[in-house]
């Protein structure tokens, strides 16, 4: 991939799911006309009249409900990682309403090939590249959390109910602060974590959908990269992958959310209504602030929108007829997210990474076991002089013994004997001492040794060597076929680029290449135009109405959602504050006015309830 422009469009990719079982039994009708080649999808309103024009959106690809895993991330997920391996920072996000496929298109299925999703599929792609590289060494670790109701959670720790703290430092950027990281060394160990994770992500049933995410799941790889510069010292590249998977948005009415499950969706909603409004303040010129701190979620993917970051967004839609207002509205956020500007950089040392602290760690294990190497050789040349000195003092003492032994045989027989005993014992235990303590200190240092030896190879093995650590089982053949198969996924993106800047130039070039022979030729030409113009503005008058009455519907599902949050805190309230006893009393004294159509409270005493007139007793009833 070539180096990167200053600034860069987010990519947005729309997908379309099948119809499901349900949606069939019911014979819903197909509101959705898609046109790969030219990215574009039409959605027709249900309600609409035959004159009204249909509404057009045009996004980098579209896909439609027979379209493959591998298709989509050949398209736009595969650029992406690898211009993470270069050292970009990179994101890769999933929008749109419950049950559309988000969950199938980021997962999948992880062991069948052909419908592993963005994420395994992002796995096995960054170490094979890996693989492929020569004189590199890199470092790949992992991390998993998830958003619930606007709480940060550690998919990867123990203690899942743990609360943590989003913080921003000048040398880190935004991070979350006792996040626990993994390091992986294929991608059969990463796909290991994923799981584990996954088993502890909060899902749920609703109506639209029987396993639906509740919280959004970020997947983090962070991929560390370690080569010789021209300056002779290594240089290291960092590039962090976000796989975001986003809980859908949902309407109550359609969901049939309660209690647990309606807290829920109003903390979802809440969330991508905050995203939503980023997305609208970085399109719009105008905003002077970006209101990335009203949510988490926007918090952490502030360098994703607007910032130091490759981003990739699919759209996930459906295509049933009952669906037309939430498809409108996903449609129309993809296509606000495609006019976002981001400025990527490769990150070249930064402060953070773990890789250079790794080859520090394994640099001084490495001198440690040098020098104990070296003391063992110096103890080692100590122990033979020390052997050596002794040998030739006993051959010595030998020789003297010799040489005396005739004087020697005319002094009392008994006593020399014991002298010589003695003096021998005396240099036998002195020399087992020695040889004792040698030995003790040969173990003790063989223990040191042997635990500096585990250290070093347990952090040696963690890095991955280009070329050498992991075995690419492809042959050169598949890997032609890949490239090709790049190649031309490359080739499409150009030609169908081409052909949107074509059709958007269309329109400008006739302009300037009209000429009239005629004053009637040019009246008409003029009236098509006039048409055409008249035709772009009853469109726009159309979207006006869809957003106000998308705007009015959205605040009546938050006015409905706040009013049943506001029921059951109620109650939970009376169960939880009131006596029963006390909570019997009341009950006793309400009384219902089905001419008025409201709760009365009686008063507690009788004869006041005999002196007050209907009136105090309805405005009593209003004050309580």
């Amino acid at each position: 991939m070539s180096k990167a422009k200053p600034c860069e469009t987010v990519r947005v990719v729309v997908r379309c799911r099948p119809f499901s079982t349900r949606e069939e039994g019911a014979k819903c009708e197909n509101i959705l006309d898609i046109d790969d080649k030219l990215g574009q999808i039409t959605i027709r309103n249900p309600r609409a009249t035959s004159d009204e024009p249909l509404k057009v959106f045009t996004f980098n690809s579209v896909y439609g409900w027979r379209s493959k895993q591998n298709d989509i991330y050949d398209d736009a997920v595969r650029p992406l990682v690898e211009s993470v391996l270069q050292g970009f920072n990179g994101t890769i996000f999933a929008y749109g309403q419950t049950g559309t496929g988000k969950t199938y298109t980021m997962q999948g299925v992880s062991n069948d090939p052909e419908r592993r999703g963005v994420i395994p599929n992002s796995f096995q792609h960054i170490f094979t590249l890996i693989s492929r590289t020569q004189n590199q060494k890199y470092l790949v670790r992992s991390s998993y959390l998830e958003i619930y109701q606007e709480e940060i959670r550690d998919l990867l720790c123990k203690d899942n109910n743990k609360k943590l703290e989003l913080k921003e430092s000048p040398d880190f950027g935004i991070y979350v602060k006792d996040l626990s990281s993994v390091v992986t060394k294929n991608a059969a160990e990463i796909g290991h974590v994923m799981n584990i994770g996954n088993q502890s992500r909060s899902v749920g049933f609703t109506n639209m959908n029987e396993r639906s995410s509740r919280s959004h799941a970020i997947f983090v790889v962070t991929v560390e990269c370690s080569e010789m510069g021209p300056d002779g010292e290594d240089h290291i590249r960092v590039g962090k992958l976000n796989m975001v998977d986003l809980a859908g948005s949902e309407r109550q009415s359609k969901t049939g959310a309660k209690g647990k499950r309606l807290k829920e969706a109003a903390k979802i909603n809440l969330s991508l209504s905050a995203l939503g409004n980023v997305i609208s303040a970085l399109v719009d010129g105008k905003s002077t602030h970006v209101p990335y701190r009203d949510s988490k979620l926007t918090r952490l993917l502030q360098d994703s929108l607007g910032g130091n970051a490759r981003t990739v967004m699919i759209a996930t839609v459906g295509p049933s007829h009952k669906n037309f207002g939430e498809t409108l509205a996903t449609l129309r956020y993809a296509s606000r997210t495609k006019k976002i500007k981001n400025k990527p950089r490769i990150n070249e040392d930064p402060k953070d990474a773990l890789l250079r602290k790794f080859q520090e760690e394994i640099a001084r294990l490495k001198a440690q076991l040098e020098e104990r190497g070296m003391l063992a050789k110096e103890r080692r040349r100590r122990r033979d002089s020390k052997r050596l000195s002794r040998s030739l003092a006993w051959m010595e003492e030998d020789d003297s013994n010799i040489c005396g032994k005739e004087s020697e045989m005319n002094h009392c027989t008994n006593d020399v004997p014991k002298v010589s005993i003695s003096q021998g014992s005396s240099e036998k235990l002195k020399h087992l001492n020695e040889k004792r303590k040698s030995l003790e200190d040969m173990h003790w240092d063989q223990d040191a040794l042997v635990k500096i030896i585990e250290k070093y190879k347990a952090m040696e093995s963690k890095l991955l060597v280009g070329g050498k650590t992991i075995i690419d089982h492809t042959n050169e053949q598949q890997k032609m076929l890949e490239r090709k198969r790049q190649e031309i996924a490359e080739q499409i993106r150009r030609e169908r680029e081409i052909q949107q800047q074509m059709m958007l130039q269309e329109e400008e070039t006739l302009e300037m290449r009209e000429t009239f022979s005629s004053m009637q030729q040019e009246v008409e030409l003029k009236t098509k135009k006039l048409k055409r113009m008249y035709a772009k503005v009853q469109l726009l008058k159309g979207e006006m109405r869809d957003i106000i009455d998308e705007h009015v519907t959205t605040r009546q599902e938050l006015e409905e959602t706040q009013t049943e949050l506001t029921r059951e805190l109620k109650f939970l309230l009376i169960e939880n504050f009131i006596p029963p006893e006390e909570k019997n009393k009341i009950i006793n004294r309400l009384d219902f006015d089905s001419e008025e159509d409201q709760w009365r409270l009686w008063p507690v005493l009788p004869y006041v309830a005999q002196k007050c007139s209907s009136t105090y007793l309805t405005n009593i009833w209003k004050k309580h």
